[in-house]
Formats: structure tokens, C-alpha cells, sequence
């Protein structure tokens, strides 16, 4: 599947979809920011879950499943491994990049599809999902890099309208990423079916 399939796919799950998609990111990066002002480490404590909540979001509207706010907070019931997903996530990825930034781009795209992984694999500690990412980018990071960096005029535009365009960047990046993960998915188990959520 070719960067501008994945767009087009991305997009075309968006349609009639726009308002969920900005409210429960609104919602979620909201939550992120007021956790982050709890003695400056709270954001550890809900990144893993409400990341989780986001990438179920838009696996939901990747296979034109009915998506809902309430979505957002169901991996809060699996706390200990979404928590533990996204913890391990920042901390590894921070580490690396103390060695060189290079690094911790590496490992940070390596690890990129962990919170979708958690949403079909809710047993998965987050330390297998992080290794279940890993395996599933193999051969595959420099591929996922150049699909994040066709997003940059997208958010140079942001900086020129002020934030504006985020409202249209965002949901549109989050929806191409949930369409990569399926790509991903679907290159590596052919014949998948659409997951139950």
C-alpha cells in the first residue's frame, strides 16, 4: 500500500467522523496536560491508557466501526499493562535519546505501534508489546519515517495559522497512522480479518 493510498483510506474513515476524532483528541491531550502539573510526573501515569484510547479510537474508524468518547477511557480498565505500555515507552525512548537523538528516533519509531498492539492484545504486558512493536517494524522504520515526514508541510501550517489547522492535521495524521498499523498488520498475517473490539 503506497503513502498516498494510506492518506486517502485515512481520510476517507474521517468522513462524517471529524467531530469524535477532535473531541476525544481534544479530550485526551487535556487530560495528558493537567496530569503532567501533578508533581510533573503524572502524565507517566495516564499516557499509556489515553494513548491506548486514542489508537482504539481510530483503529474503530480505520474499519468503520462506531467509534465513541466513552472509547477513550476502556483501557483505563486494563491499567496496570496500558500504564506500564506507555511508561516503559517514555522512558526507553528518553534513554536512548540521551545517547544520541538518532537513537531516539530509532527506538521511538520502533516502538510506534505499541498502543495499538495493546488494543488487540489487552493481556500483552507493556514490555511484550513493546517487543511485539519492535518485531512488527523491522525493515519497516525507514518506511514509517518518511510517512511522518510527509506530514511536515501539514504542520508548518499549523505554525502559520496558530494552532488553526491542528484541528484538521491531527485527526488526519492519528487516522493515517491506524491505517498503517493495519498495513503493517495486514502485509505481515495475510487474510486478517477485522478485529472485534
Amino acid at each position: 500500500m503506497t503513502r498516498k493510498m494510506m492518506k486517502t483510506n485515512a481520510r476517507d474513515s474521517l468522513r462524517g467522523n471529524w467531530g469524535i476524532a477532535i473531541l476525544t483528541l481534544l479530550i485526551g491531550y487535556v487530560l495528558t496536560a493537567a496530569a503532567s502539573c501533578v508533581f510533573g510526573v503524572g502524565e507517566l501515569i495516564v499516557i499509556g491508557p489515553i494513548e491506548t484510547g486514542l489508537a482504539l479510537i481510530f483503529m474503530k474508524l480505520s474499519y468503520h466501526d462506531n467509534a465513541e468518547v466513552g472509547d477513550l477511557f476502556v483501557p483505563f480498565q486494563n491499567f496496570a499493562n496500558t500504564f506500564f505500555a506507555g511508561f516503559l515507552v517514555t522512558i526507553f525512548t528518553f534513554l536512548w535519546t540521551l545517547l544520541l537523538v538518532v537513537p531516539g528516533i530509532v527506538k521511538g519509531i520502533a516502538y510506534s505501534q505499541t498502543f495499538f498492539i495493546m488494543n488487540e492484545h489487552p493481556d500483552f504486558t507493556g514490555k511484550e508489546a513493546i517487543d511485539a512493536s519492535q518485531g512488527m517494524m523491522l525493515g519497516h522504520k525507514w518506511e514509517y519515517f518518511v510517512l511522518s515526514l510527509s506530514f511536515i508541510g501539514w504542520f508548518l501550517l499549523c505554525i502559520i495559522t496558530f494552532g488553526l489547522m491542528l484541528f484538521y492535521v491531527l485527526p488526519y495524521y492519528q487516522a493515517t497512522m491506524a491505517e498503517y498499523y493495519r498495513y503493517l498488520k495486514e502485509s505481515q498475517e495475510p487474510r486478517v480479518e477485522a478485529p472485534e473490539f
